[in-house]
């Protein structure tokens, strides 16, 4: 249950025109603790719980846990969360052999888009499209458990 991923800002929006699907997200964190996080999210309209552990020194392995739970539950968690519900759009495009994940954030975080790749491992390689921008794999700031407290809008 390793998740390798690598993250990217995004310069621009060409990637929606690329995009196969586009899906609305609301996620809240039970606990943002350093160690491991536990989050809650409502991808459309499917719930998810999910369990992810402290990331490795370069930032793109981690552990992570995932299960589908039913739409009412996930809602009830959600109004248990910590402060800073996430709302975001995500959009999914294909490039060669993978998918990238991009978000678009709404809120207190409007305005930042990051694209997420998941590799089978750390040096694999993989296209790049145009729009990808600078890669902020490892950088914190840019996880969406610490954008819930410190939104991308109060950054200096």
């Amino acid at each position: 249950m390793q998740e390798i991923e690598r993250k990217f800002l995004v310069k621009n929006f060409n990637f929606k025109t690329e995009a196969f699907s586009k899906t609305r997200i609301t996620q809240g964190f039970l606990n943002t603790h350093p160690e491991r996080t536990v989050r809650v999210r409502i991808k459309g309209e499917q719930g998810f719980l999910t369990i992810k552990g402290k990331s490795n020194q370069s930032g793109t392995t981690r552990f992570e846990w995932e299960k589908e739970i039913p739409l009412a539950e996930a809602e009830q968690l959600i109004a248990l969360c910590e402060e800073g519900v996430i709302g975001k759009t995500r959009y999914e495009v294909k490039q060669d052999k993978h998918t990238y994940e991009i978000d678009e954030f709404y809120g207190e975080n409007e305005g930042l888009i990051i694209a997420e790749i998941e590799l089978q491992d750390e040096d694999e390689a993989f296209l790049k499209p145009d729009w990808l921008g600078e890669e902020v794999t490892g950088l914190v700031k840019y996880y969406n458990s610490q954008l819930s407290k410190h939104p991308y809008k109060t950054w200096k």
